[in-house]
């Protein structure tokens, strides 16, 4: 628990901006609806902290914590989370489009129907996470380890999933029109009605129907 009280984050949350919360301790802090973006809270503590609504847009955000928090309907636009932790955290419907999560870890997080639009999630790691109706349309997830994902009815238009390992995935529904499925590992995935429409398929040959022909 944070040792801060109600009135000491009130006053700090109200001081003038940029704030500068390097490696802050805030766990299991109610911090709903607060503003934060464009503050640097790189390495901070957020572990189950409460942050429904909260703006995080523009923050820095490298190698925070916000495991097991609740983000939900968060604004993350282009936050800077970077190798930050947020296992087992609630993203429903948060939006983090265009938000770099090189290499953070997802584990078992749920981002049912997050926006990550444009995001850039190189080898991110979302093992286990429920993504249904997420939108991914255009997002970066080279070399993401999105193993057991349920990425269910989720939007997949033009992402680019090259090199991705994706055993035992969740699909059904999903539309991956002209995504790139390069090298990834579908091993065991799901595809029931899956849009597979101009999809550039593991062995690297673009698929010219809605149903795959080759699945590497």
């Amino acid at each position: 628990m944070s040792n801060l009280t109600s009135y000491q984050l009130f006053d700090l949350f109200n001081r003038p901006r940029p704030l500068w919360l390097v490696r802050i301790d805030l766990t299991s802090a109610p911090l709903y609806w607060v503003d934060l973006s464009g503050c640097n809270l790189s390495m901070a503590n957020l572990e189950k902290a409460d942050l429904n609504w909260a703006n995080l847009s523009d923050a820095m955000l490298f190698k925070a914590n916000f495991q097991m928090a609740n983000l939900f309907e968060a604004h993350l636009q282009k936050a800077n989370l970077t190798e930050a932790v947020m296992s087992r955290a609630n993203l429903t419907r948060a939006d983090l489009g265009k938000a770099d999560m090189v290499e953070a870890v997802l584990v078992e997080a749920n981002l049912s129907r997050a926006s990550l639009s444009k995001a850039n999630m190189a080898r991110v790691n979302l093992n286990q996470s429920i993504m249904v109706r997420a939108d991914l349309s255009k997002a970066n997830l080279t070399g993401a380890n999105l193993g057991g994902v349920d990425l269910s009815y989720a939007n997949l238009f033009e992402t680019n999933l090259s090199g991705a390992n994706m055993r035992d995935v969740i699909l059904k529904g999903a539309d991956l029109t002209s995504a790139n499925l390069h090298n990834a590992d579908l091993t065991g995935a799901v595809l029931d009605e899956a849009v597979l429409t101009d999809t550039i398929m593991p062995d690297g040959n673009r698929n010219v129907g809605d149903k795959p022909n080759l699945l590497g």
